[in-house]
């Protein structure tokens, strides 16, 4: 166990940071049920996803910072703590750190009262922070932990111990009035989420001071809470929970706490004037991140979609397996919706710009931006850090997450949902399968996957029912052009070369080990479409049932003319889908690209 000297009143950086420690531990071993009660200022089930991603990147920095300056310290939190910043309540704990370590980053040792005067500057940081403040929330029991250490402070010398115990006591008090402070806190009968993580943070820290914090090297288990979750979904004004670091000088908060105001709701602007994090609900993320771009270099841009994470945390389908995809993957919007199938963006870079895939930039800007950008795009995986959020959020509310990747062999972007999984602080167990398949192919995997999981089975049983659909399931492509493949590493200079000498046009096709790349050719350039159509068709057997999707890079109408020519007499083929294709495969193929993924397929069967 960890101990503290009886009779200590001072802190200085080692017990400071195993005090923080402490309470971080402790704050993310309630994750769960944070995210239970999680109502205001949307019932998206997240709060305690966010607040342990937040204060898991300052256990992070704790870990790794070995000095015995109490305000070097917090500045370094501080610092950590807005990089790691995650939802409404992340942002707002965040800037609660940052207003502290302003005020005592001088102080090699934090005595009872200045550690007052910076939990009274931390508080009004937070408060500032917020372009719309509401009562019975988190900055509501800022306000009241630091009102209640300006008293003890007063009051004269207290060990660290007595004082802790004291302040628990209080902000104990302050948590459950917040039930009666807000309305929507009244109607579910929850206490704010937000808030009681900061009081788990401060009872973990108080344990550590009483000596009853567990040894820090002890796993972290994270407490399972079955209960449903709280409050009830409403009509989202504003779908997007949007994000983004801001690295610039001289970073106005203030008017841009403003110019967000006018973009959404839930505005939280917290740090520096160097480093800003940006927090806010809108309609559309890519407003949020050119308005950012006007106020220095953007970074850590995250869109989360709060009206699957209603739906997810209210378990609206009850299945108990999630589906998530890698943007890699090409899903018609309907489905995507109607299979609440959910989706981590890659990331796409003109230059030195970067926009998130099908978020940041829709896939018709993108093909603009394609044919006028001297600079050739390049795709990126998304990092790990952007997948255990997902995972996390969605293992507090499911059994079991599953999670269809983009083939190994053309991206890392499996890896990093992998090291996701393993990291993952939640009772719900994370699959992640290649789906040795990219675009429509993977998609096709993706909404098997979430029909599965609809008619009862578990994550297991999803997990070998799509490994066996795997080797069923294939994606062509036509590409009109080799100019962008060969940049894009997909097709090697000197078969361009020879494309063009001899006229044929590659077919890119899927490999049962992975691989895409071009498999066949078609002899000319007259007729393309058709031909293409009847290479697919020939791959498909009479004696099976299929289903087809067409997706292609703002080519709409020859898209639909080609799903016309592969479905015209097929009786066995089920289902039909058209979609437009995302920058992932489309970097690859260009404006006019056309692409099929076929599955052979017999609907799941529901689950006894």
């Amino acid at each position: 166990m960890n101990t503290a000297a009886a009779g200590t009143v001072n802190l200085e950086g080692e017990r400071l940071g195993l005090a923080l420690r402490a309470g971080i531990r402790r704050l993310i071993a309630c994750q769960e049920h944070l995210n239970k009660i999680n109502v205001f200022p949307v019932p998206d089930g997240d709060t305690g996803t966010n607040m342990t991603l937040t204060m898991g990147a300052v256990l992070t920095a704790l870990r790794q910072h070995s000095g015995k300056h109490a305000g070097e310290l917090l500045v370094a939190i501080a610092d950590a703590a807005i990089d790691g910043a995650r939802g409404n309540s992340g942002a707002i704990l965040a800037q609660f750190f940052v207003g502290l370590a302003e005020q005592v980053a001088t102080l090699p040792v934090l005595t009872i009262p200045a550690l007052a005067d910076g939990a009274a500057s931390g508080a009004r940081y937070a408060r500032e922070a917020l372009s719309e403040p509401r009562e019975g929330t988190l900055i509501t029991v800022l306000d009241d932990f630091a009102a209640a250490l300006a008293v003890q402070a007063q009051a004269g010398p207290s060990d660290l111990a007595t004082l802790f115990r004291e302040l628990l006591r209080r902000l104990r008090a302050s948590l459950e009035h917040t039930r009666d402070q807000l309305e929507v806190l009244t109607s579910a009968n929850v206490v704010d989420a937000g808030a009681q993580g900061f009081v788990e943070l401060v009872q973990g820290i108080a344990d550590y001071f009483d000596g009853k914090a567990l040894a820090d090297d002890a796993p972290i288990e994270v407490e399972y809470d079955s209960q449903d979750a709280a409050g009830a979904e409403i009509d989202l004004k504003d779908r997007f929970c949007t994000e983004c670091i801001i690295n610039g000088a001289g970073i106005n908060q203030r008017r841009l706490r403003e110019e967000l105001a006018k973009l959404g709701s839930g505005v939280v602007v917290a740090g520096t004037a160097r480093k800003a994090k940006v927090h806010v609900h809108v309609n559309e993320p890519r407003a949020v991140f050119r308005l950012a771009r006007e106020f220095g270099e953007v970074s850590g841009q995250k869109a989360d979609d709060m009206r699957k994470q209603q739906d997810a945390a209210h378990h609206r389908n009850r299945s108990g397996v999630a589906v998530v995809v890698d943007s890699g993957a090409d899903i018609p919007e309907e489905e995507l919706e109607r299979l609440e199938i959910h989706m981590v963006p890659m990331r796409v870079h003109f230059g030195e710009r970067s926009y998130l895939d099908k978020i940041g930039m829709r896939p018709d800007e993108f093909y603009r931006e394609l044919a006028t950008n001297p600079q050739h795009p390049k795709t990126s995986q998304p990092p790990p850090g952007d997948f255990r959020r997902v995972f996390e959020f969605l293992a507090s509310h499911y059994e079991a997450v599953v999670s269809i990747n983009v083939t190994a062999r053309v991206s890392g972007t499996l890896g990093a949902a992998q090291n996701a999984a393993e990291r993952v602080r939640a009772h719900g167990k994370v699959i992640v399968i290649d789906s040795m398949n990219a675009s429509l192919g993977q998609g096709l995997l993706a909404m098997y996957a979430a029909e599965c999981a609809q008619v009862g089975m578990n994550g297991q049983q999803v997990s070998e029912a799509v490994r066996a659909m795997v080797p069923l399931t294939l994606t062509f492509g036509l590409l009109q052009t080799l100019d962008y493949a060969v940049p894009g590493g997909r097709v090697p200079r000197w078969v361009q070369v020879l494309a063009d000498f001899v006229h044929i046009t590659p077919i890119m096709l899927s490999q049962r080990n992975g691989r895409v790349g071009a498999s066949t050719v078609i002899f000319g350039r007259s007729r393309l479409r058709s031909r293409f159509a009847r290479l697919v068709r020939g791959r498909m057997s009479d004696d099976a049932a299929y289903r087809v999707a067409v997706g292609h890079a703002n080519a709409e109408e020859e898209g639909r003319a080609l799903l016309e020519e592969i479905c015209a007499d097929r009786s066995n083929i089920r289902d039909r889908y058209l979609t437009a294709l995302g920058p992932a495969i489309g970097v690859h193929g260009g404006p006019g690209m056309l692409v099929v993924g076929s599955q052979e397929y017999t609907p799941p069967q529901a689950v006894a």
